[in-house]
């Protein structure tokens, strides 16, 4: 019996896409629910799996265009791998390990960089696959490399000194969005710093309380979610948006967080933050985050958000100006943290600090309402006790 793989729709504004790369070659036997293509849309990328066991047929080819319902692979269902006795070495050797389960991108990733052989790691997944935890547990010997010869006076340059590809339909969208973003607000951006002593030193007294009982770090993310959702609530302005002609005020919460892929960047979106405690912000965010990055995340994961946190200090950015994720009016960027000298109470005094950037549409939020919005903010991380008592 024969089954077809198609395109699966994943919204209704996904027409069609690019697979991107197959996980597996014509002719193979392959296991149901295993990987076995990436689509790249101009929204998210998804992974296909085969949606039974059977030896599998290609149709398309690597890097093609397709459509939703496309039929890009055919199973034969029943068809195992099997082999001639004839063509069996015959020796007193055990028999092999059995093939292991298929493994996600995120364990294949982590194989090809770190060397790692998934095989010999023991998996506590479903009918024992390799997890992401499992590979990143899994320890391997540091091989002593010899010390390098030094390089030649004259180094000749070899290769292709340029190389040319299509942008992926992800990219292509991101740069289109941005350019999109720039030219149909009015984007202003406004700073502020703010100290980080207070965040750091309940983080520091609550995190190994926070992780027994959660089972998830207490990250500075969840603060400033908090603090961006008390300062929405300050200064609903800053939570509207243009639509047409029309001004549309929200009245819920759900922040989106930039994500840096290996696809591009992504924008899943965080839900009902104002009803969320810090352990459910923090769980949140690492499961859209992880998602993303893993080619797991949704359409509906990247749609609805009212304002947008994104984070470059974890790259070292000492300071940017984010660009909006249209149609919101806003975004947040935070920047690394750096201890320098700062004048408090008249003293010269050495303190973590952050610059925060708040880009914003200046059609319909004025710049009163920017800087007060970031100098809430400001005030409810050095001051975290105001997200308790809302002031």
């Amino acid at each position: 019996m024969s089954l077809e793989i198609k395109i699966p729709a994943l919204g209704e504004s996904i027409n069609s896409g690019v697979l991107a790369k197959w996980h597996v070659k014509d002719g193979d036997i392959v296991s149901k629910d295993q990987p076995i293509f990436e689509l790249e849309t101009d929204k998210i990328t998804s992974e296909g799996v085969a949606e039974a066991s059977g030896k599998i047929s290609l149709k398309v080819a690597e890097g093609a265009e397709v459509k939703i319902g496309e039929v890009v692979a055919v199973i034969e269902e029943g068809v195992a791998a099997e082999k001639p006795a004839a063509d069996k070495p015959k020796d007193d050797k055990p028999a092999a390990k059995a093939e292991v389960a298929p493994q996600s991108p995120a364990v294949r990733r982590i194989a090809e960089e770190t060397g790692i052989d998934p095989s010999k790691v023991k998996g506590t997944g479903k009918d024992g696959r390799v997890t992401k935890g499992d590979m990143l547990a899994a320890e391997k010997p540091k091989e002593t490399k010899p010390a390098p010869a030094p390089a030649p006076a004259k180094a000749v340059a070899t290769g292709e000194r340029q190389t040319r590809k299509k942008l992926t339909p992800l990219r292509a969208k991101i740069a289109e969005r941005l350019v999109q973003a720039q030219h149909e607000a009015a984007m202003l951006t406004t700073f502020n710093e703010v100290d980080m002593s207070a965040v750091m030193a309940l983080r520091k007294k609550y995190q190994d309380d926070f992780v027994k009982k959660h089972g998830v770090k207490l990250g500075f993310m969840s603060f400033f979610t908090k603090a961006v959702v008390n300062a929405l609530q300050e200064i609903p302005a800053i939570n509207a948006q243009i639509d047409g002609d029309s001004l549309v005020q929200n009245h819920y919460y759900d922040i989106g967080m930039a994500v840096s892929t290996p696809k591009g960047l992504m924008v899943p979106v965080i839900r009902n933050c104002d009803q969320l405690g810090m352990a459910e912000i923090e769980k949140s965010i690492a499961d859209v985050a992880t998602r993303a990055r893993d080619g797991k995340i949704t359409l509906a994961d990247l749609e609805g958000g009212v304002f947008t946190i994104t984070n470059g200090g974890i790259f070292g950015s000492m300071l940017s100006t984010p660009i909006l994720n249209a149609p919101q009016s806003a975004i947040l960027g935070l920047h690394a943290i750096n201890e320098r000298p700062v004048a408090v109470d008249g003293q010269v005094v050495i303190r973590p600090m952050m610059y925060l950037a708040l880009s914003y549409d200046h059609r319909i939020v004025d710049g009163r309402e920017a800087v007060t919005f970031l100098v809430k903010v400001k005030q409810a991380i050095e001051d975290p006790a105001r997200l308790l008592i809302g002031a």
